[in-house]
């Protein structure tokens, strides 16, 4: 009997998180003749072969190191079942999760699911900060009958489609674009894609500043990629809200006349207003974070303003490093 899903899961340097997420999946409240678990180890160095190995109803393949796009396209190609499932080698899902992630495709027009997030670390200050990120904009998502965007850490294709189209574009060599592209490309040919925050799988999230800005500098590093293949995403999709670019626009303006300020001091005031005007047009989030978190509500515009800076610089980044390996044909 061919399982009716199957569930792929890539794996780089995992050692310290993979045995937790093949215990969760292997635990579902799903029958269990009915999915099968596929692990793509994606080169690791460590010892992420040799403890998935121990996990006998696990099917693992490897692939020299090639990205996580790669690592789940191998993994779909090998896939048995008509429904693939994602989610990654640092998440635990709940026990539901699968039953939850699969229900909607009873509905013969849903060609893909997307899950959410639970927040494991939410004892960190930083990390309680990300968490409400996400819950903000996930609690908007629900609010929608079709969303565009999806997230590979928690989500289903029907595999027919995900063919279709060819799976995760490779071009994107580490876990940053590739899955939103994937999902706006289904999203444009008009297919139906749906958010299913009863799928949840638990997850940590950076917990300290450092963390947290290099990881928003490399997915803001990456989105130029995104926006150069879908750039009217520029202007928002059903996860990132339309202010976001305003206010990295805004930021970056009022960096600017913050150094000019050096020949004039009256560069601060525009230096102010600026920053004040960026920092404005997420009220509706610190509003949200009033209601749950008050001393991250006052924190929040020193951490969105840094973030907005990081992202700002990411983003010059990301269109000089593309342009040159264009250029170069790289």
């Amino acid at each position: 009997m061919k399982p009716k899903v199957s569930v792929i899961i890539p794996a780089y340097n995992a050692e310290n998180t993979i045995s937790m997420t093949l215990h969760a999946v292997l635990s579902q409240d799903f029958p269990k003749n009915q999915f099968e678990i596929l692990v793509v180890d994606d080169g690791s160095i460590d010892n992420t072969k040799k403890i998935i190995s121990k996990f006998k109803k696990v099917k693992l393949i490897s692939i020299s190191h090639s990205g996580p796009a790669k690592a789940r396209n191998i993994g779909a190609k090998f896939a048995k079942g008509k429904i693939i499932a994602f989610t990654d080698s640092d998440c635990i899902p709940k026990k539901d999760w699968l039953n939850n992630l699969i229900i909607p495709f009873k509905d013969k027009d849903i060609v893909c699911v997307a899950g959410t997030y639970a927040t494991l670390n939410k004892n960190k200050l930083i990390a309680r900060f990300v968490s409400y990120e996400i819950d903000y904009r996930h609690e908007k998502m629900k609010k929608s009958k079709i969303i565009d965007f999806v997230g590979s850490y928690n989500c289903a294709y029907k595999k027919s489609i995900f063919r279709k189209f060819h799976g995760f574009d490779e071009t994107f060599t580490v876990a940053s674009g590739e899955d939103p592209e994937l999902s706006f490309r289904i999203r444009k040919a008009n297919y139906k894609i749906i958010f299913q925050p009863k799928a949840v799988v638990f997850h940590t999230h950076p917990d300290d500043l450092l963390k947290y800005f290099r990881q928003k500098y490399n997915r803001a590093f990456w989105k130029v990629l995104l926006f150069k293949k879908h750039p009217k995403k520029m202007f928002g999709d059903k996860y990132t809200p339309r202010t976001l670019f305003p206010q990295i626009f805004l930021s970056g303006l009022g960096i600017l006349f913050l150094i000019l300020s050096i020949f004039s001091f009256m560069f601060i005031y525009f230096f102010v207003l600026l920053v004040t005007l960026s920092l404005l047009l997420d009220v509706e989030f610190y509003s949200f974070l009033w209601n749950r978190d008050r001393s991250l509500a006052f924190l929040s515009p020193f951490i969105i303003f840094l973030r907005n800076y990081f992202s700002l610089v990411a983003i010059f980044h990301g269109g000089l490093f593309f342009l040159i390996k264009k250029n170069l044909n790289l």
